[in-house]
């Protein structure tokens, strides 16, 4: 199954508990392949809107369609550890500054994992 967690710098008494299964960082500041580039991070954050959040999909979309082409084997991999098991990927959103956890990359992420990969158990939180 793949699906997403909120990660926090300093975890709230009431933020809720930790998925069980494997949790990896999708945040422009790591190496993930899912991970949105700081360019396009911050033009949205920059002046968040509905033009500004269409113009950031936009861009996720492409940057994932092109990774995928140059190098499908890392995203074969998250599907399988996602068939293997539970697997989650992390972002601080929600934020002061997007306040909109649904205006986070990790749903773009899911919709283009589960467009890819039909047979893969893709659980969007609400």
């Amino acid at each position: 199954m793949l699906s997403r967690y909120t990660m926090y710098r300093r975890r709230p008494v009431d933020a809720p508990p930790l998925p069980e299964g494997l949790r990896q960082d999708t945040r422009y500041s790591t190496r993930h392949v899912l991970r949105p580039t700081r360019e396009i991070v911050e033009a949205y954050l920059a002046a968040p809107s509905d033009a500004a959040w269409k113009t950031f999909r936009k861009a996720y979309l492409a940057l994932l369609r092109e990774r995928f082409r140059a190098d499908r084997a890392r995203f074969d991999e998250l599907a399988e550890l996602a068939t293997d098991g539970d697997l989650f990927l992390g972002c601080s959103c929600p934020t002061k500054k997007n306040p909109q956890v649904g205006r986070c990359h990790t749903y773009l992420a899911l919709e283009f994992m589960r467009k890819k990969y039909p047979r893969l158990k893709v659980v969007v939180p609400e």
